[in-house]
C-alpha cells in the first residue's frame, strides 16, 4: 500500500549539465490539486515530465501509486497527460479525434457529445485541428485528455490559449475531476486556477 498517490524525495535533474530541479520533496495525496507555480525555466514542465516517467533524474526518487513511474500500458491506464499540442491526425476532425479517443477507452468518463459541449466545441465539430484557433485546439487537447478514464491527471499549462471565461469553467471541471475521486498535478501560470489548488513550486516544493 501507499501513503499517498505521488512522492518525489531528493529529486535532482540536469538538462545540459545545469542543474534544473534540485533536492526537491513532494507528497499529493488522493484528492488534492496541486499548483506548481514559477516563472518559465523554473522547472515546472520538467517536475511534470518527472511524474510521467518521461524524465530521467540525476538523484532521487520518483514513486507513483507506490513505485517508480514506468512507461507502460498500466501506468498510461491510471494517468493522463497534457503537454505540449499533440500531433493531430491529418483529415480527422474534431469529433473524430474524439471519437477515437472514446473508442481506444470504452469506459470514458463522458459521451463524445458531451466533450464537445462541455469544451464549447459543438459549432466546430466538423473542421479539422488545423482550422482551429488555438484556444479551440486547447479546448480539443483537454476534452481528449477528460473525456478518457484516469485517476490522475498531469497538465501542463493547461489555460494556454483559453479565454478569462473558459478559465474559469477549467477551475470548475478539475474540481469535478477530484470530486469523482481523482488527483490533478498542474503547472500554471494562471492566478484563478492556481487559487484553487494547493500552491507549490520547483524551488521548494514542500509536502
Amino acid at each position: 500500500m501507499y501513503d499517498s498517490i505521488i512522492s518525489v524525495s531528493g529529486l535532482t535533474v540536469e538538462l545540459g549539465g545545469n542543474p534544473v530541479l534540485r533536492d526537491m520533496s513532494l507528497t499529493v495525496a488522493a484528492g488534492e490539486i496541486v499548483a506548481v507555480v514559477g516563472p518559465n525555466g523554473s522547472g515546472k514542465s520538467t517536475l511534470l515530465r518527472c511524474l510521467a516517467g518521461l524524465q530521467p533524474a540525476a538523484s532521487g526518487e520518483v514513486r507513483m501509486f507506490g513505485k517508480p513511474p514506468v512507461d507502460d500500458g498500466p501506468f498510461w491506464r491510471r494517468v493522463a497527460l497534457l503537454g505540449d499540442e499533440p500531433a493531430w491526425y491529418p483529415g480527422l476532425t474534431a469529433r473524430e479525434h474524439l471519437e477515437l479517443m472514446a473508442a481506444v477507452h470504452p469506459t470514458a468518463r463522458m459521451t463524445v457529445e458531451a466533450a464537445l459541449e462541455v469544451f464549447s466545441l459543438v459549432e466546430r465539430a466538423d473542421a479539422v485541428p488545423l482550422n482551429l484557433s488555438t484556444g479551440q485546439r486547447q479546448r480539443l487537447s483537454l476534452a481528449a485528455t477528460l473525456l478518457r478514464p484516469s485517476t490522475l491527471l498531469l497538465l501542463d499549462e493547461p489555460e494556454r490559449g483559453l479565454d478569462a471565461d473558459f478559465r474559469g469553467r477549467l477551475a470548475g471541471l478539475l474540481a469535478a475531476y477530484t470530486d469523482e475521486g481523482g488527483t490533478v498535478v498542474m503547472a500554471t501560470h494562471d492566478p484563478g486556477l492556481a487559487a484553487c489548488a494547493r500552491q507549490v513550486s520547483p524551488s521548494g516544493v514542500t509536502a
